[in-house]
């Protein structure tokens, strides 16, 4: 629907230095699984999609550990207190130890899972393709409560990810729908309809939340919805605040006053999260399949179909800043860490960049 838009020359006010490369596996596959990387510490952890694990030390690069799985793995990583979390093609959910890669329990859920698994203090919280939310025992892997959420007939590929605090899970379906439920039992406390099915034809009814909800510390949630809205909630009571016409299947980031959107189209827009109303919006990246965004001081960072990494100023919305990470593309979001950012190709390249203006 959207053809994507040729580059055109740019004059770089903020350059991007690279510090190392390295590559993880066989990368992502030919599905282009989202299995993302994730940072603990001054440790970076990756995959690819036929089960290779790595450990890297992110200042230099070098390979601390790496683990074969018996399994493809086709989620993204969560890396908590020691453990690192992820999941399988056929349902399996894996906690490795972070200090060596071993294996310390296997569980299995429902079906499929690619949403990256999410934890608190007590829970790994995990959402799977068929709609289930399933909580295990984060030491353990014990099954603690299973949600069993609506799935249409037809769905985006992949599924939104859960945002879990201590209390409460917030869960997006492909129905439209947000849902609360209680950690304790699992038990919905409220749901509120994001998006609505409209149209003669089931594509043309997918509503999906394939984002992950953005929680802040006052207490508000940001969901953004395939085909529907982008919208703003009291939390605790599911009342919307405000909401807007937008679709997107990304997962959007706030930082300090602004809400930063990737939409369908692959424009990155700029909101008041206070109103929703748009402050900038940029087009020049139209069709690009861009991942949702990333944010590196004052900058924001998002990568595209053909493995350009772009940097956007956060305050003008003007690209200010281009690399070149591989020409198989980057399908997850970059991983950032105040001036660095990590890009995974969809070939497993990584490479951490820094910025320099």
């Amino acid at each position: 629907e959207y053809a994507p838009r040729e580059l055109t020359s740019l004059e770089a006010t903020t350059e991007l230095e690279t510090l190392w490369r390295e590559r993880v596996g066989d990368g992502l596959g030919d599905a282009g699984y989202p299995v993302a990387p994730t940072q603990d510490g001054d440790t970076l952890f990756a995959a690819d999609g036929r089960g290779l694990v790595e450990a890297l030390d992110a200042d230099s690069g070098e390979s601390r550990w790496e683990v074969e799985l018996d399994t493809p793995v086709s989620s993204g990583l969560t890396a908590v207190a020691g453990s690192l979390f992820l999941a399988t093609r056929n349902g399996e959910i894996l906690s490795l130890d972070q200090a060596d890669g071993e294996v310390q329990w296997r569980a299995r859920v429902t079906s499929e899972v690619l949403a990256a698994p999410q934890a608190n203090q007590q829970l790994l919280v995990v959402q799977a393709v068929d709609g289930s939310v399933t909580a295990l025992d984060r030491q353990s892997g014990d099954e603690r409560w299973v949600y069993s959420g609506p799935r249409p007939s037809l769905t985006l590929r992949g599924t939104g990810t859960p945002t879990v605090i201590d209390p409460v899970t917030f869960a997006g379906f492909a129905n439209g729908r947000l849902v609360t439920l209680d950690n304790r039992s699992g038990q919905p406390l409220w749901e509120r309809r994001i998006a609505i099915p409209e149209g003669r034809s089931e594509i043309e009814r997918l509503v999906d939340l394939a984002g992950q909800p953005v929680l802040t510390q006052d207490g508000r949630l940001f969901v953004t919805s395939y085909n529907g809205r982008l919208a703003a909630l009291d939390a605790p009571s599911g009342e919307v605040q405000w909401s807007r016409e937008l679709s997107s299947y990304h997962t959007p980031i706030l930082v300090g006053d602004y809400l930063f959107v990737v939409d369908e189209a692959s424009h990155v827009i700029a909101v008041d999260a206070g109103s929703g109303n748009e402050i900038w919006r940029n087009e020049a990246l139209e069709g690009r399949s861009l991942t949702a965004p990333a944010f590196a001081t004052d900058h924001l960072v998002v990568g595209d179909v053909e493995g350009y990494l772009h940097l956007i100023d956060a305050r003008a919305g003007e690209i200010v800043g281009r690399t070149r990470v591989d020409g198989s593309g980057i399908g997850v979001r970059p991983l950032t860490d105040r001036r660095r950012i990590y890009a995974l190709a969809n070939d497993g390249t990584l490479e951490a960049l820094e910025l320099r203006q």
